[in-house]
């Protein structure tokens, strides 16, 4: 059957992805990936922002299309991302006592887990949807200390949410949602013999709307608060005084637009606008601008089971001009040629990536697979003596859902007769 063969197809891709290992930095925009690595969502650039085809990407992105989702629904993914991080350090920074050198990170690739839990509550008399979701958010690390010209440069950062969130109808057409989220997150570096790993968390809120326009075409739009992390004790200075470093995730605005029904209902387009509001984060905000990130995925019903995404995204380079600014309370050694190594720890300078997927539903009864792989093109950038080169920027992943009550397709984005949006989003072959 064509599906088989494009099944076939999709894994020797990601075969051959994963059979490279290299460090890991984060695929998505700044410090978050957002939705690029769900299980649906990561085949189509991460664009989901109105019609989402994978809880988790309703639960961590705009909460009003839990509502897309009917009866009640687990989904369990998982993805492998993976980077070649090279940098060059063109002079020395004295009082670090970082001499040139030239080498490739050690940090190894990073395995990253996302869950999904959804349930209606129409059977109680109430339009709504409840989701709960554990969520990889952000994934970072360099590891230079195998360099003895760096002295000990290493920087990891790791972000882990639970997120809760509950969407309802207003209208018959329009619904409304909102989530809260605790994270965890862990620090270490990017000060050079300054840092040691710390934990913290912290709290942000998400609301969303999730508007049809016509059946199977909406648009979506949703704000999240950005938020506040504070890592206790987590630089000494070298007059042995430890002081806390201030971390925040930046709020995030995104609206999204999705058509379902061309090609008589085969194909799905989605494109979603975000922007990432860098200068309001403390940390962030000394290394990055503010960023516009443009998703672009597509998803096409081969037949009534199977289904191809494709996806293309491009964002901002995010990288700023230095200023003689603190990192997060801190005030660097060396200035700002210290600032400028640190960016060169944290680039998210990635500007273009292309996504693939498949998805198979009823693979068991009531059970939905899905598999997706992505690419980021080479990207080089020069932080005055320090230069930063990625390569072989890659992600794989896949995702598993199961339903209890609910259908694997759904007839239209707003039934005719109005109230809920029901249902997994578009492609609905009569």
């Amino acid at each position: 059957m064509v599906w088989q063969r494009s099944a076939i197809v999709c894994l020797l891709l990601a075969g051959l992805f994963a059979a490279q290992s290299r460090p890991v930095q984060a695929q998505g925009f700044g410090i978050e990936l957002h939705n690029n690595l769900m299980p649906a969502s990561g085949g189509m650039a991460g664009a989901s922002l109105s019609q989402p085809q994978d809880l988790q990407s309703a639960i961590n992105g705009n909460p009003a299309t839990l509502r897309r989702f009917e009866g009640t629904q687990f989904s369990f993914g998982g993805a492998w991302a993976d980077v070649n991080y090279s940098v060059t350090q063109n002079a020395p920074l004295p009082i670090l006592d970082v001499n040139p050198f030239s080498a490739v990170s050690g940090t190894p690739g990073a395995l990253l887990g996302n869950i999904g839990l959804t349930q209606d509550l129409d059977a109680s008399g109430l339009p709504a949807t409840m989701g709960l979701g554990f969520i990889s958010n952000a994934g970072a690390g360099v590891d230079f200390r195998d360099v003895p010209e760096s002295n000990g440069t290493s920087a990891q950062y790791l972000a882990l949410d639970m997120v809760a969130g509950v969407a309802m109808d207003l209208t018959d057409n329009l619904a409304f949602g909102a989530s809260t989220t605790i994270g965890t997150s862990f620090l270490d570096g990017p000060f050079v013999d300054l840092g040691g790993m710390t934990g913290t968390y912290g709290f942000r809120g998400t609301v969303g709307l999730n508007y049809c326009l016509a059946p199977q075409t909406s648009v979506g739009a949703y704000w999240q608060s950005k938020k506040n992390l504070a890592f206790e004790d987590a630089a000494l200075l070298p007059n042995n005084a430890a002081v806390d470093i201030a971390f925040d995730h930046p709020s995030n605005f995104g609206i999204g637009l999705a058509k379902g029904d061309l090609m008589g209902g085969r194909l799905l387009l989605s494109t979603d606008v975000l922007y990432i509001n860098h200068s309001g984060a403390d940390f962030l905000s000394a290394l990055y601008d503010d960023q516009w990130c443009f998703q672009f995925g597509s998803q096409y019903a081969i037949d009534q089971r199977a289904r191809l995404r494709l996806g293309y995204a491009f964002n901002d380079n995010p990288m700023k001009d230095a200023q003689p600014v603190s990192v997060g309370g801190v005030n660097l050694p060396d200035g700002i040629p210290a600032l400028r190594y640190v960016q060169g720890q944290f680039a998210a300078i990635g500007q273009h990536r292309v996504t693939c997927g498949f998805g198979i539903r009823d693979f068991q009864p009531g059970m939905d697979v899905d598999l997706f792989a992505g690419y980021s093109f080479n990207a080089d950038d020069q932080f005055a003596a320090t230069v930063v080169d990625l390569s072989d920027n890659y992600w794989v992943g896949f995702g598993s859902t199961w339903r209890f009550g609910a259908c694997s397709n759904a007839t239209s984005c707003c039934p005719t007769g109005g109230g809920q949006v029901n249902g997994q989003g578009a492609n609905y072959l009569p």
